[in-house]
């Protein structure tokens, strides 16, 4: 590493790595730093993509709208509802208290 075309410089790696809280020996700065390189490199060659008349994909697929009306539809009445409930309070489930 260290070249002078290189994206990722060592010091880049340990700033990184303190941000996210990891350590690293020197040996994995030095890996780190030669595969972000080579990932970035990658996007730079992607950026010469003449994308010119290309729509924009948020998504692979075609998705439609998924939601639906919220319409009430049929329900358990409470005593069905809480029949096999373990333990019950009025017309509600009753459940441990958990702090």
């Amino acid at each position: 590493m260290g070249g002078n075309n290189s994206l990722i410089k060592i010091d880049d790696v340990e700033y990184v790595a303190s941000l996210a809280r990891l350590a690293f020996s020197d040996s994995e700065k030095e890996d780190v730093a030669v595969k972000l390189d080579s990932i970035l490199g990658y996007m730079q060659q992607l950026q010469k993509i003449d994308t010119q008349g290309v729509a924009a994909t948020t998504h692979v697929l075609p998705l439609a709208n998924v939601f639906r009306e919220d319409e009430v539809g049929a329900t358990l009445d409470t005593e069905a509802a809480l029949a096999n409930a373990p333990q019950r309070e009025d017309n509600y489930f009753r459940v441990p208290k958990i702090l």
